[in-house]
């Protein structure tokens, strides 16, 4: 859709006001069952099979906890460095939608689990900026509406909706920031970055897959301005349910240039929801935000509290895998890298991906060099991320163990690497379809040899009068007889061995 809504400069909105940002990220977790039934979570169901008289609200039906999902809630919180409550409750939070069929969602209000933590994220150029974390609480999700008959997919100027009430019941954890002050200019890209972050913790913690794109983690994005030299924070805008992490630093981009708009054609920002546009980066209004009292909490009579004890939470503490940064910095150390190639690697998406093809064989130098070189290259042309590519690390790893015990050089093992991803095969099969193999037949070579050095014969006499540099013609001449599948040390010593001529 086109918008045309007024924006100032991005500079411009920077130099006048500071942002003032807070990030509620909606994670769901990966439990077999819902958070308060038994109905299965498995996802490509068909619509409204996965469901009860307790996820659909029946009368008469009562909740039971998933043990499971508090376990998960703990372990966030203590990864978030929170403090974990001793005595929490789940509360009524009551709206009506139609995809909420109980009519409430059963949430935690002013007791959440988890509270008082924070992360540390580090931005591209290394900086590392502290990210506070107001609360992680329980919750349950909605179903899915899908409207139909618009030109938007959304209700306004929809015929009818369909309700899917599947998802409606699975486990959410929502991490709620403490206002996020101090960023200035980077303040998209400490979004991002928190965002990346704590979908690297999630992932490790094994409590969910947080893919973005299918909805299994997802963003909210808050953001105010201040004049500069004010400490006083402007009203907010609060875009929903944003769903990657690029699209998280180009929705706080946007409301910053668009708020500035605003104040500085003397208007007033509304506290509101909005709804973030893929195609162009750009935001609509959704609906007038409610306050908490809105929502009239009250505890929720049918669930008992939850009270861990201390001895679990700190079983749970000692139970915790290495947490992402820590990782990274273990295995820069180990790799012996830059703290700036780390962050390319990072960048890249790479860090996994190299970890398992070292797993599966390869050295960690031959590795970075795979992913972060041929394949990056063809990521990038072909728009996809590095972990899409049709490709495994256990196929990178065959391709350097093939490097390695010299079945290959490396221009071959970038077409076995190309017929590859063109679904040709596993690196073996490509390089016995078309033949790839490194020319190791020492008669093979040498008669190769001769005829690059009868055919090149001035080249030949300036090599034997001193002149040793211009080896590399014949070796050019010699690779490509050979297509290319030479190597090309051996033939450069077959020639001076030929021409009587000593390297040194």
């Amino acid at each position: 859709m086109t918008v045309t809504t007024e924006l100032v400069s991005y500079e411009d909105a920077l130099a006048a006001y500071d942002p003032v940002m807070g990030l509620e990220v909606h994670v769901e977790l990966g439990t077999k069952t819902k958070m308060f039934c038994g109905c299965s979570t498995a996802l490509g169901a068909e619509p409204n099979t996965q469901t009860c008289p307790t996820c659909l609200g029946m009368p008469g039906s009562l909740p039971v906890m998933n043990a499971v999902g508090v376990e998960s809630a703990i372990k966030i919180g203590l990864a978030l460095h929170c403090e974990i409550a001793e005595w929490c409750r789940f509360a009524r939070k009551n709206y009506f939608y139609p995809d909420m069929p109980k009519n409430f969602q059963t949430s935690q209000y002013d007791e959440p689990i988890a509270f008082n933590g924070y992360l540390d994220v580090q931005l591209e150029d290394g900086e590392v900026f502290r990210v506070e974390i107001e609360r992680a609480h329980m919750e349950e999700d909605t179903g899915k509406s899908t409207h139909v008959g618009g030109a938007t997919g959304r209700i306004h100027g929809a015929s009818h909706s369909l309700l899917d009430y599947n998802r409606a019941g699975i486990p959410l954890i929502e991490i709620v920031t403490k206002p996020i002050t101090g960023a200035g200019d980077r303040a998209p890209e400490v979004a991002k970055a928190y965002v990346a972050e704590l979908r690297e913790l999630i992932k490790a913690l094994g409590v969910s897959e947080a893919r973005m794109e299918m909805g299994q983690m997802r963003c909210d994005v808050n953001l105010s301005l201040m004049p500069k030299g004010s400490e006083r924070f402007g009203t907010r805008s609060e875009t929903k349910n944003v769903n990657s992490l690029r699209s998280v630093e180009r929705a706080a981009r946007f409301e910053i240039q668009r708020h500035a708009a605003v104040l500085n054609g003397g208007g007033t920002i509304i506290q509101e929801t909005r709804h973030f546009h893929e195609e162009d980066g750009s935001t609509t209004s959704g609906r007038v935000k409610e306050e908490a009292e809105d929502y009239r909490y009250f505890p929720e009579p049918d669930l008992v509290p939850v009270a861990p004890s201390r001895e679990w939470v700190e079983e749970l503490r000692g139970a915790l895998p290495e947490l992402p940064r820590v990782r990274r910095n273990r295995l820069r150390e180990e790799w012996g890298v830059s703290e700036t190639d780390m962050q390319s690697i990072l960048n890249a998406g790479a860090v996994d991906l190299i970890v398992a093809s070292i797993e599966a064989g390869a050295d960690s130098a031959s590795a970075r060099k795979w992913w972060m070189g041929e394949l990056a290259r063809n990521a990038n042309e072909s728009g996809r991320a590095l972990e899409e590519l049709p490709i495994t690390p256990e196929q990178v790893a065959r391709v350097t163990a093939l490097v390695a015990d010299g079945s290959l050089n490396d221009k071959l093992a970038r077409q076995v690497i190309e017929g590859v991803l063109a679904g040709e095969g596993d690196p073996d099969a490509v390089v016995d379809k078309r033949g790839l193999k490194v020319v190791s037949d020492e008669g093979a070579l040498g008669t190769a040899v001769d005829e690059a050095i009868a055919g090149n014969a001035a080249i030949a006499d300036k090599i034997r009068g001193g002149k040793v540099a211009a080896v590399g013609a014949l070796v050019g001449a010699v690779m490509k007889a050979t297509r290319g599948q030479a190597d090309a040390a051996r033939v450069k010593e077959l020639i001076l061995e030929k021409l009587g001529v000593s390297e040194g």
